[in-house]
């Protein structure tokens, strides 16, 4: 089966070979400069210097071929709605047809809804409504194909029925004349076809909104290639379906109350996008900035692109042979398993919205692509997204204080994620937060659904005045798809049982300042160290590849020591004491234990070991095993070695390691001293001899 790469195509499968010649072409030959980098000799396993030096030609090569391709797309439109009102408001009558063309349609569908809701059926009917809404924008053609795509994303717009229905919207229009095709390729690359082709398919095997897709071999190397190439008149259509939406965009701002939301933004910002995805320069660009940040993963695939055959209108890219990622029964013929590719998206999900902040803003099951070599190809890429750095680290904050159910500070991060304006009050938003959550919570992570908690979250943010920023909303999006196609596979797979390792490694080791408070503020809790907490952080991060014991440490201990340390140090100091206390004693219990029962009444005087209940005595048992159940996490992580302990080592020599050495030191001794006091006088422990009051400062 063979899958081809294309922007605003959603791609489908064909029999190898099918209308496409497989053969050897005529005149095939290998490319020289191919050859040569083949043939490159390696030294002790490292690249030769003549390597790197036929490599740094290559690279140069590709980056003037680039520049020839944006030179060849320089006309490409832009998004501008000045040039579009005057375009189209010169044009009434052109205007006018389309106009009545579209309210008509939606017109009807409007009547619909003011009868259902004059009816009381409105809820009721909810759900047939949305999938008429997505049959009208099927319709109406690209533009409101693409409309529906982005609203799909919008839980701040649109009911749960809406997003659901508006997420089947498919890309599946008729072809336009092959003949126009072969015309624009010649003409956007300047040679005739037979000159660039040793074959390529009679008819596209494919077809959308914004173009079409042929199978072709290129002349010079012999090479299976992609060419996607644009619809004819497709700037004409969208540009003026943009100037006209954009006209009932400032008439909802005015008159429509119920949409919170900046429509003609809105507007400008996804019309915006669609214009990037005509400009297929872009896309390659896209593409490959995508795949050096995340294919450096042995299981994540990025087709190259061919610049010398590309331009605007224009893409070549590498042919990739695989199955979609929703066809299951293809993916385990090849010897595949589902789960396995879902787990790898998610994963590379979260690196694009929480590393680098530049993700794939389209990822629906038909651009992702499970290979014959168990790799998850990620194809069209002409609709990307950024996450600022800021909302990086806000998200994994808001996921802590989702844990520790911290609603007050769950409706202050949407300051930061730029969901709400500083001026908005956060204090009715959180007995919202708090009915839905509460609920949601009291399953595990393990069982929570990340659906459900979407949808619950989409109702929340659609009853107040939230502007859900594109990235955020797109990005549910992603991880929504791919935990629904997991369910195919699995129905109690959870998308967010599967995160959890990658927010954990990040919490353990990313030494950002934001992340370091949210971890602490995840494991103390009321001046008490959870060490359940910590535990189980442990468990789920070394679950992910890239989890190190030596990048979980050191950070901390740097922040524990730091001059901003000490309302940490302190909580640390009581913690220390408790826990070397519990060691110490439940150490004597064993030993005392060990000794035969007729020794024991000889050496204690038949009072018993210890003055200390048995809830007590079971409490410092409990948490003397989780103590070394961590050291044990930490010890088998892959990379551990106590070499690596010696940087900790130098910086507990520092003045403000001492001094914390000291206090703990001072603080055990006082414990075990009130201990040994109970245990001569035999009277109950006082209170007073609590955690605080070890703090000698």
């Amino acid at each position: 089966m063979s899958l081809v790469v294309s922007a605003g195509v959603h791609p489908f499968y064909l029999q190898a070979g099918k209308g496409f010649s497989i053969s050897k072409p005529k005149g095939y030959k290998i490319c020289p400069r191919a050859a040569l980098v083949e043939a490159t000799p390696r030294v002790n396993g490292s690249p030769s210097s003549t390597s790197i030096q036929v490599l740094a030609t290559d690279r140069a090569e590709e980056l003037k071929a680039e520049a020839r391709a944006l030179a060849r797309a320089a006309d490409a439109s832009v998004y501008s709605p000045l040039l579009l009102a005057k375009k189209y408001g010169s044009r009434p009558v052109k205007a006018v047809k389309r106009t009545l063309e579209i309210l008509v349609a939606l017109g009807t569908f409007a009547l619909k809804l003011f009868l259902d809701q004059k009816n009381g059926t409105l809820d009721q009917n909810k759900r047939k409504r949305a999938a008429e809404l997505r049959t009208i924008f099927t319709r109406l053609g690209p533009t409101f194909i693409k409309l529906g795509q982005g609203l799909s994303t919008r839980p701040d717009l649109c009911p749960p029925e809406y997003l659901e229905e508006l997420a089947q919207l498919q890309d599946a229009l008729p072809t336009f004349p092959d003949a126009d095709a072969f015309s624009c390729i010649e003409t956007e690359l300047g040679m005739p076809l037979e000159s660039i082709f040793s074959s390529i398919s009679p008819t596209p095997i494919a077809a959308a909104s914004l173009g079409q897709v042929y199978k072709a071999r290129l002349k010079y190397s012999g090479k299976t290639v992609a060419v996607k190439v644009q619809r004819p008149g497709i700037e004409e259509a969208i540009g003026l379906d943009f100037y006209l939406i954009r006209g009932l965009g400032f008439f909802i701002n005015k008159y429509v109350d119920i949409i919170t939301t900046d429509a003609v933004a809105l507007i400008d910002e996804f019309a915006s996008r669609v214009y990037q995805e005509l400009n297929y320069v872009q896309e390659g660009q896209n593409a490959r900035k995508f795949k050096m940040l995340y294919a450096d993963k042995e299981d994540i695939l990025v087709p190259d692109i061919f610049w010398n055959y590309t331009s605007g209108k224009v893409l070549t890219m590498e042919w990739v042979d695989g199955v979609k990622l929703n066809e299951q029964a293809a993916i385990e013929r090849q010897g595949l398993k589902l789960l396995d590719l879902v787990t790898t998206g998610i994963q590379c999900s979260l690196r694009q919205l929480l590393e680098y902040g530049y993700f794939h803003a389209d990822p629906h099951p038909g651009n992702l692509l499970a290979t014959p070599e168990g790799k998850l190809a990620f194809l069209d890429f002409g609709m990307m997204s950024e996450t600022p750095e800021e909302a990086r680290f806000a998200i994994i904050g808001h996921v802590v204080h989702m844990v520790n159910r911290d609603y007050e500070a769950m409706a202050r991060d949407y300051y930061a994620l730029d969901f709400l304006s500083a001026d908005v009050d956060v204090s009715p938003i959180v007995p919202a937060l708090r009915d839905f959550f509460d609920d949601a919570l009291s399953y595990t992570v393990s069982e929570l659904n990340f659906k459900t908690l979407v949808d619950g979250l989409g109702s929340v943010l659609y009853q107040y005045p939230f502007n859900v920023p594109p990235y955020y909303a797109l990005i549910l999006r992603s991880l929504t798809v791919l935990e629904g196609l997991a369910l195919y596979a699995d129905p109690n797979f959870k998308v967010l049982a599967a995160s959890y390792p990658y927010f954990a490694k990040r919490l353990l080791t990313d030494p950002n300042p934001y992340l370091r408070d949210a971890l602490i503020e995840l494991l103390f809790k009321d001046g008490r160290f959870r060490w359940n907490r910590l535990e189980n952080l442990l468990v789920q991060g070394s679950k992910d590849r890239d989890f190190s014991a030596k990048d979980a440490l050191q950070p901390v201990l740097k922040l524990l020591l730091g001059p901003d340390g000490e309302e940490l140090r302190t909580l640390v100091i009581k913690e220390a004491v408790r826990v070397t206390e519990a060691v110490t004693l439940c150490t004597f219990v064993d030993t005392y234990n060990s000794v035969p029962s007729f020794m024991r009444s000889l050496i204690f005087n038949g009072n018993g070991a210890l003055a200390m209940s048995t809830a007590e005595l079971q409490s410092m048992m409990e948490l003397r095993d989780q103590v070394f159940r961590i050291w044990g996490l930490l010890r088998s992580s892959e990379n551990f070695d106590p070499a690596l302990l010696q940087p900790i080592l130098q910086i507990l020599q520092q003045p403000e390691a001492r001094s914390l050495g000291g206090r703990v030191v001072g603080g055990i001794t006082q414990r075990l001293a009130a201990r040994l006091l109970q245990q001569v006088l035999q009277m109950p422990m006082a209170p007073t001899s609590s955690l605080s009051a070890l703090d000698t400062r």
